[in-house]
Parts: structure tokens; sequence; C-alpha cells
């Protein structure tokens, strides 16, 4: 990695990202001095495990998704204080944080993609859709880390924390609602017959954003990397 990658600009523009960045700090700067950093990526991975297992749950009873609900906190509070306890302390690492922080996000984000897939709330292959345009962003936000030196974390003023609101926002419904959990209609695609419901409507809307996201970026950055990287005439 080059020494502009180790610098890389973090773009952080979410809705909440103001509030949350305060309490960051404010429970980084009151953590005790044995926990490590690698010790709450550690904890980020067990949430994602923890909300798997709640959504798995949940096809046996609904009132599993509060332990959904708690993984997706344990893994926020992980996945988040890890960065911003070494921001405090000073004890960064830019290389391995770097590795071993978006290396765990790629295990983190797939066991929670399939463990909504593995619930009522959404069909296996609509999560995976989703999975794989939240993948191609993904991608896309690494590339322009190598080549910019800039990690743009939020599209639509929307990041990884705004997302887990919106699902312990979905899980409530789905839990509370009747509604929404016995709304079906089956569909036939690519000759395969689904059983859908309210959600697997928006995580479809979701996948099709990320990719929205993702070529409007695309489309962008080609007239800009154009502009510092021109095509050059061969020399007579």
């Amino acid at each position: 990695m080059t020494e502009e990658n180790k610098q890389a600009a973090r773009i952080q523009t979410s809705i909440l990202n103001n509030y949350e960045r305060k309490a960051l700090v404010w429970m980084a700067e009151r953590m005790p001095s044995w926990v490590t950093s690698d010790m709450l990526t550690v904890v980020g991975f067990l949430g994602a495990c923890v909300m798997a297992t709640g959504y798995a749950l949940s096809n046996e009873n609904l009132l599993w998704l509060w332990l959904a609900n708690l993984g997706l906190l344990i893994n926020w509070f992980g996945d988040s204080m890890d960065g911003s306890l070494a921001r405090i302390r000073g004890t960064q690492r830019k290389t391995y944080g770097f590795f071993i922080d978006h290396n765990v996000d790629v295990i983190n984000e797939t066991i929670m993609f399939i463990g909504v897939g593995a619930s009522p709330l959404v069909n296996m292959s609509f999560a995976m859709m989703a999975l794989v345009a939240y993948f191609m962003l993904s991608v896309y936000v690494y590339i322009d880390c190598h080549l910019k030196g800039e990690m743009r974390l939020t599209y639509g003023g929307l990041g990884p924390t705004e997302f887990r609101l919106l699902l312990i926002i979905v899980n409530m419904l789905f839990m509370y609602i009747p509604w929404f959990s016995e709304w079906k209609r089956p569909i036939t695609l690519f000759h395969n017959d689904f059983m859908v419901g309210i959600f697997d409507y928006i995580a479809v809307g979701a996948a099709l954003l990320l990719i929205v996201f993702y070529l409007v970026s695309f489309f962008k950055d080609i007239k800009y990397f154009s502009k510092i990287d021109p095509l050059k005439k061969k020399e007579e």
C-alpha cells in the first residue's frame, strides 16, 4: 500500500455522523486500558454471528429478532469503536489496521446478509442480490482509496450505522405489525417460483439503489481520472 493510501481521507457525511462521532469519542476516552482495538474487532465479528443466529432462529419464533437487534448493536459497537479507540490513544497501525478492518468487514457482511436470507424477512436469493450490490460498491470504495487517497463511507447521507438502524426498525415492524410478516405474493423469475413479501421488494430496491450509487460514481470518476491521466500521443 502506498503512503497516500495509508493517509486516505475518510469521507463521512451520514445523517447521524456528528452524534455518532461524539458518542464514540466519549466511550473511547473511558474505555479500560486493557481493551484493545483488536479485541473490539473480534467483538464486532461476534455481533455479526449473534445477529445471524437471531435471524435464523426467527423461523421458529419472530421474537428471536430481538437477538438479531442485539447482534446489530454489538456489531456496531465493535466495528465502530476499534478504529475510534486507536485514534484516541494514538495507536493507529494504518497498514495493519486497513488490512484487518476491511477483511473482517467482508466476513461480517457475508455472515449478516446470509443471516437475513435465512430468516422469514427476505428470500435468500434477494439477500444475496443485495450482498453482491453491497460488495460492488465496497470494491469501488477500495479502488478509490488506492487511486484518490480517499475513503468514502457514506452515499446519499447513509452509512453503515444508518443501515443498521433501519434494519432494527424493519425487525420491529416484522415482529409487531402482522401485515409485514403475513403479506406474501407468488412470483416467477427466470423459471423459479418465489413467495415474495414486502421486505423482499425492499431488499431488491436497496440492491438497485446501491448499484445506482456505484454507476453514478463510476461515470463521474471516469471524467476525473481521464483528466489526471490523459491519453498521450505517440511521439513520431
